[in-house]
């Protein structure tokens, strides 16, 4: 019996290599696996064997069957090899190296950061960061912004609870520690490290108690900037921010200056713009970013002489950017990890 199995074997070896298509295959194995197959057949002859015969011969048969099958998993593997090639013909080089598989991609607000970056760093500006948690006297207090404020109440500012690890001394004794509204608490902290003139980008991320909806989120992106020399002029400011708005949207576009109010700046200025390849936005005067002067009070507040220095502060949105350059009009897709949203800005797809 064992002699039997080793010749069915020796027999499929034989005929698979006649096989020329799938249907010969699905043959020669019904022949051999199928329930009136040789090997089949052969293994219903094991309860007319004596008992102690019966061990050996199912060993045997496991081991037949076992070799039969990897002739069958082989010889199919060689027919859809040839089939591939035949369907391929000769539009493939195979000298040629494989292509390489998709890589990753940057996210459209990460690409617009670059991009922002890229052109205060052609005039000089350096970037800064610095912590997302930090204190009132940061956030608030060293910007001149009153206890009064409506930005400083837990209705709009998220507040660390007064005995977590996040409370300590500080500058103006104990306090407690907010999610940065802004990054101009980053400017704070360049002038206390750094000596002027200075010239710094702050881009990062800020949060606010905002109800998430299509031009709010409770988590956003902003880029902040400070330049701070002697008797720089509003004239140095616009000339700036003219020249950074048109390297972003384009040389045809048109700015003008609002006036505002912010704690930190005096005068205080929004910033609106106009341009023929802004979409649905297209000439229409737009609102983009705040700017302004720095006042006198917040460089007295820093240890610096306002007598001797002056500047201006300005700040912008990176997802209002973004949303104007690729007319988007939902700040939600942002953050919703849709690939078919995310693909249609990665360099990488």
């Amino acid at each position: 019996m064992e002699n039997d199995l080793q010749a069915i074997v020796a027999q499929t070896e034989t005929s698979l290599k006649s096989v020329s298509s799938r249907a010969d295959w699905e043959q020669a194995k019904a022949s051999v696996l199928g329930p009136n197959g040789s090997l089949t057949l052969a293994a219903k002859g094991i309860g007319k064997l004596p008992n102690e015969e019966k061990p050996a011969f199912g060993q045997a048969l496991n081991q037949a069957k076992k070799q039969v099958e990897q002739l069958f998993a082989d010889s199919l593997c060689v027919l859809e090899e040839q089939a591939d090639l035949v369907s391929l013909g000769d539009r493939v080089d195979p000298t040629l190296p494989s292509t390489s598989s998709l890589n990753g991609g940057t996210h459209p607000l990460t690409n617009t950061r670059r991009k922002i970056v890229s052109i205060f760093r052609k005039i000089g500006f350096t970037v800064a960061e610095a912590t997302e948690v930090e204190t009132e006297w940061f956030c608030f207090d060293a910007l001149n912004t009153p206890e009064d404020h409506p930005a400083r109440d837990a209705q709009d500012t998220l507040f660390f609870p007064p005995d977590s690890q996040w409370s300590n001394v500080s500058r103006k004794g104990k306090e407690s520690h907010v999610l940065r509204t802004h990054t101009s608490s980053v400017q704070i902290r360049s002038l206390l490290r750094e000596s002027p003139p200075l010239r710094i980008i702050a881009p990062g991320r800020c949060f606010r108690r905002d109800t998430v909806d299509a031009t709010h989120s409770a988590n956003f992106h902003q880029t902040e900037g400070l330049y701070v020399d002697r008797n720089v002029t509003v004239k140095d400011l616009k000339s700036v921010l003219d020249y950074f708005l048109k390297e972003l949207f384009g040389d045809k576009l048109e700015t003008r200056l609002r006036p505002s109010f912010f704690p930190f700046t005096e005068p205080s200025f929004e910033v609106d713009l106009k341009g023929p390849n802004l979409g649905k936005l297209s000439d229409k005067w737009i609102e983009i970013m705040g700017c302004g002067m720095v006042d006198p009070r917040v460089f007295s507040l820093v240890d610096l002489d306002p007598e001797e220095w002056t500047g201006f502060a300005f700040g912008i949105g990176i997802e209002r950017v973004a949303m104007i350059l690729h007319g988007i009009d939902d700040i939600r897709h942002f953050y919703q990890n849709d690939q078919r949203f995310l693909s249609q800005f990665s360099n990488g797809a």
